[in-house]
């Protein structure tokens, strides 16, 4: 089965830009780790300055309250529930890339070593393979190690955003809100 390609757009990157452009991840983007890790920085923006984009949220939600546009629930509820939002779809997507690179680069490893079992006995062949292999083996684990670091970014800025909105919890009939906020507070 082969990944499915994620189609994403800057503004996930939460980066304001006033010429959005959509993002195809292809293998290609996965086997060249400074793209793959350049783009991951970018997607990273959001959660690197959360603090000051809950700062401004909450400012725009009280320009909106004093105008008559705010809604039922107090200012900070109606920020936090935002960012969360925010947070959870840049998340997901995070996650889609990475998921998919790494997918790209696991079935990339098991084609290199079986063209290793089946190329013939010619040692200069074999090591050329070998060679091969054991680089696409330091690019698999270095795919792999962004499952690791995407935690600890998850982790941080769940600390952060829970510092600023200690009583917030999505609501119930989000699903997709409440799977994030579950796995979330379990450490996942």
């Amino acid at each position: 089965m082969s990944p499915k390609t994620p189609a994403l757009g800057s503004l996930a990157v939460q980066a304001p830009s006033l010429t959005p452009q959509t993002v195809h991840v292809s293998p290609s983007t996965c086997h060249d780790l400074s793209l793959f890790k350049d783009l991951m920085k970018e997607y990273r923006k959001l959660d690197d300055s959360i603090t000051m984009r809950l700062n401004r949220t909450t400012a725009q939600f009280r320009d909106r309250d004093r105008l008559g546009l705010g809604g039922k629930e107090t200012i900070q509820d109606q920020a936090c529930a935002y960012m969360w939002k925010e947070l959870v779809e840049n998340w997901k997507r995070r996650t889609e890339i990475i998921e998919y690179c790494v997918g790209v680069v696991d079935k990339s490893m098991e084609e290199k070593k079986l063209t290793l079992q089946q190329e013939s006995t010619v040692p200069a062949v074999q090591r050329q393979i070998q060679g091969a292999l054991y680089a696409e083996e330091v690019k698999r684990n270095m795919i792999h190690n962004e499952l690791t670091v995407e935690q600890i970014v998850r982790n941080r800025s769940l600390d952060a955003f829970r510092s600023r909105c200690k009583y917030f919890e999505p609501p119930m009939t989000d699903a997709e809100a409440r799977k994030w906020w579950d796995r979330a507070q379990s450490g996942h």
